[in-house]
């Protein structure tokens, strides 16, 4: 059966995984009748509930013509946010094309640049499918302006800029090679993927060869490689081994379990070809990069290099007086076997021991991505305290360098001068700035990636909402000097017990509390934001002395608080200090200094101030 590999790149929620559920519909993947889950895609919890794609996932679509001839068509969903960009530069070596798609009215955003760029890098020939064109707000002709100047920036050739363009509704089930068409189906776009993408380029006579680009686990079969048969043919049982970069043998096995994508499902075959996507079980050491081959194969394959971690953050056990209260998973044992394991197939992330071997040092892409893992492991029981994120600094030829991102924002034309401000209190440089119609600014920074750490909460707030921050690896620049952190002081519990309104009343006059009447508390805790700049210990479990004496005047009714601010899990990270923790458990986040008892506080701070 002919064969095309193709991947979908998108910036997030721009239709990507929706229009994969249609191609699915009607292809005949799913019978008509086959209930489906919307976005059958985005099959993570998390996915669903943040509407965005982490995991790069294989499909694969039967097209027939109509005039007899069967074509398989193999998906790869592509991750669209910076954070997961690992993933991407290897999924783009598995295939022989790409699908761009792009709203109809966001246009070209900064994260469609960063996957484009790689996929033109490789000589990927792309196909633009504008998407959404039936929205009120459509600027068709434009956004198709925007994505040429795009390629034409990331150095596309003319083969490349010779691109074809599809005009669709992923949510409506239609695409069209006239941008004024509303109705259909996708049929032109199946017979565009077929006739532009090219077959995969392969020798099937030669010994088999087959390049690791993602790996995960299953609880019958182990590890999961999943990958392209660059070269011949293999089948089930056949002796194989594994080399990494430099050709050393990794370690020797058999084919045990061969696994084919037919829609959703991973089937199980006798062999597969050069140019299918497979994936193969059996290995116990071959890890993503590694080159599984016939024996007789001594070179390996070339593998895509991976980007560097920029930030890392401190998982350690905790060891809060709550600990072990709402977690199963509570020892350093258990969260070094979790940090390894996640360590082994998501080759963005890097996790070291320290020398006290009850905290681990996680190095990854971003916030999201470190964020993602923690909300992950509290899903699955664990309890955790989690340090303030910190950048990897790099020394280059003498001089201390770190990480820089390009900050793509738009906003309301009347915050745009807000937003300056306060990126330039982070050291951003402004690079461009235009108006993007209907009222709306974009704005163009180069801002070290240090400054942003906990500047997405604040900017949601100084833009009402409105407005959006795009944010994208740029390179290792010039150390920026000190950069101003976080104003406020916290209020810290001096003491174990519950929360008592009639102790709360009186410390809302001197911040924001985050806690609640009758909330377990414990000494070292943090209760709330000093509106100073200090930190303040405080009381908030004294409760009133019982007396013979009435309160005049009703004094004595129920005291009215103000709901206390809650953090979500990123806001929590993004807003401690470097001499605080997010105690993270299944059922809670709560704030903390590293140091619960004052007397360390003070020891610490003083030897901090004496370095």
């Amino acid at each position: 059966m002919p064969l095309r590999n193709v991947a979908i790149i998108a910036h997030v929620d721009h239709g990507k995984t929706t229009l994969v559920d249609q191609l699915f519909r009607q292809s005949g993947t799913f019978r008509d009748n086959q209930r489906v889950e919307e976005r059958a895609m985005d099959s993570n919890d998390l996915e669903k509930e943040r509407g965005i794609t982490i995991l790069a996932k294989c499909t694969s679509v039967e097209w027939d013509d109509h005039h007899g001839t069967k074509t398989r068509i193999n998906i790869v969903d592509t991750p669209g946010h910076a954070d997961f960009g690992g993933e991407v530069e290897r999924i783009l070596s598995m295939v022989d094309g790409v699908i761009l798609l792009v709203d109809s009215s966001e246009g070209a955003m900064p994260q469609t640049k960063f996957v484009t760029g790689k996929a033109l890098a490789l000589g990927l020939r792309p196909i633009v499918v504008v998407n959404k064109v039936d929205r009120p707000d459509q600027r068709i002709q434009e956004v198709l302006d925007e994505v040429f100047d795009l390629f034409v920036s990331l150095d596309a050739t003319d083969e490349q800029l010779d691109f074809p363009v599809l005009f669709a509704s992923g949510r409506n089930g239609y695409a069209s090679l006239d941008p004024d068409a509303r109705s259909g189906d996708l049929t032109p776009m199946f017979e565009t993927i077929v006739s532009h993408v090219p077959p995969p380029e392969v020798n099937r006579d030669a010994p088999f060869q087959f390049l690791v680009t993602l790996l995960d686990r299953d609880n019958f079969l182990g590890r999961v490689l999943t990958g392209r048969v660059a070269a011949g043919t293999v089948r089930l049982n056949q002796p194989i081994h594994a080399l990494d970069n430099d050709g050393k043998i990794v370690e020797q096995g058999r084919a045990s379990k061969l696994l084919a994508f037919r829609g959703l499902e991973r089937v199980p075959v006798e062999e597969a070809y050069a140019g299918d996507i497979i994936s193969i079980a059996g290995m116990t050491d071959a890890t993503v990069s590694n080159t599984i081959a016939d024996i007789s194969v001594t070179e390996p394959l070339h593998a895509q290099p991976i980007d560097p971690p920029t930030l890392s953050m401190r998982f350690a056990v905790n060891d809060s007086p709550m600990a072990g209260r709402e977690g199963s998973k509570v020892t350093s044992r258990m969260i070094r076997d979790r940090l390894f394991r996640e360590a082994e197939s998501n080759v963005a992330i890097k996790v070291t021991e320290s020398a006290d071997k009850d905290s681990y040092e996680v190095a990854g892409r971003g916030e999201l991505q470190l964020g993602v893992l923690i909300e992950t492991m509290r899903r699955e029981g664990f309890e955790l305290g989690i340090s303030r994120p910190r950048v990897l600094f790099r020394e280059e030829n003498g001089q201390l360098t770190e990480p820089y991102e390009q900050v793509v924002i738009d906003v309301d034309d009347e915050y745009s001068g807000t937003v300056i401000d306060k990126m330039a209190i982070r050291k951003a440089e402004m690079t461009d700035m235009r108006p993007s119609g209907g009222g709306k600014t974009r704005i163009t920074f180069s801002a070290p990636s240090r400054g942003l750490i906990g500047y997405h909460g604040e900017f949601l707030s100084d833009t009402r909402g409105t407005g959006i921050m795009n944010r994208l690896f740029e390179k290792y620049g010039p150390h920026k000097g000190n950069i101003e952190g976080r104003k406020n002081g916290v209020l810290i519990s001096n003491g174990t017990g519950e929360a008592v309104a009639y102790a709360l009343g009186p410390l809302e006059d001197r911040g924001i509390l985050f806690v609640s009447p009758g909330e377990p508390l414990y000494e070292g805790m943090i209760v709330g934001e000093n509106a100073k700049t200090d930190d303040l210990e405080v009381n908030p479990m004294k409760s009133k002395q019982l007396t013979n004496f009435r309160a005049s005047g009703g004094k004595d009714d129920a005291i009215r608080l103000t709901p206390p601010k809650r953090m979500t899990l990123e806001q929590a990270i993004a807003y401690i200090d470097d001499d605080e923790l997010v105690e993270v458990t299944p059922k809670s986040i709560r704030l903390r200094k590293r140091y619960l008892d004052p007397h360390e506080r003070k020891k610490a701070s003083r030897a901090k101030l004496a370095a």
